[in-house]
């Protein structure tokens, strides 16, 4: 019985294949607004903000900085006051936050300079955010699969829970 349920979870993850990201989110927000653009951001991101030891607004300017983040190779460049215009925030409050970030090895900001010596908007590396989010994702894959596999053991026929009269988090 217990692998034709898991058969059954396996045959149905399978036939509900995602469809195109684009054509998804359409669907879901309507054409008009996917066509001003989308960004893909990680659900650990979010799950992880605490972990990743980010308060809201750091997470903002992280998600942000993702939305000029189009291709692998390409680190995103957005200017200081573009941010700032964004989040509603000063200039200065903008410096401080990716300061913050750099602090916590999620993003490093790499100076751009024009060919004839002017300064540019900085360049953003991402790749401290993708390693930490890599090496957090085993833990919440554990947690994601033992919880799927407590929905199973519940579903099956005969199945009790075990009651004890010690209040949670006291040792029995």
């Amino acid at each position: 019985m217990d692998a034709t349920i898991q058969q059954l979870d396996d045959a149905i993850e399978q036939t509900s294949s995602p469809k195109p990201t684009q054509k998804a989110s359409a669907e879901k927000w309507g054409q008009a607004v996917i066509e001003l653009g989308f960004c893909l951001i990680p659900s650990l991101l979010l799950r992880a903000q605490r972990r990743l030891n980010l308060n809201p607004t750091e997470l903002a300017v992280l998600l942000q900085l993702c939305d000029f983040w189009w291709d692998k190779e390409r680190k995103p460049y957005p200017s200081k006051e573009t941010l700032a215009q964004r989040l509603s925030l000063s200039e200065r409050q903008v410096q401080r936050y990716i300061a913050n970030l750099e602090k916590e090895g999620l993003v490093c900001r790499i100076e751009r300079r024009s060919v004839n010596g002017g300064k540019l908007s900085n360049t953003y590396d991402l790749s401290g955010l993708v390693k930490r989010l890599q090496a957090l994702e085993p833990e919440f894959r554990e947690v994601k699969e033992a919880n799927r596999a407590a929905r199973n053991a519940v579903a099956k026929r005969g199945y009790r829970s075990v009651k004890t009269d010690q209040p949670k988090g006291v040792p029995g």
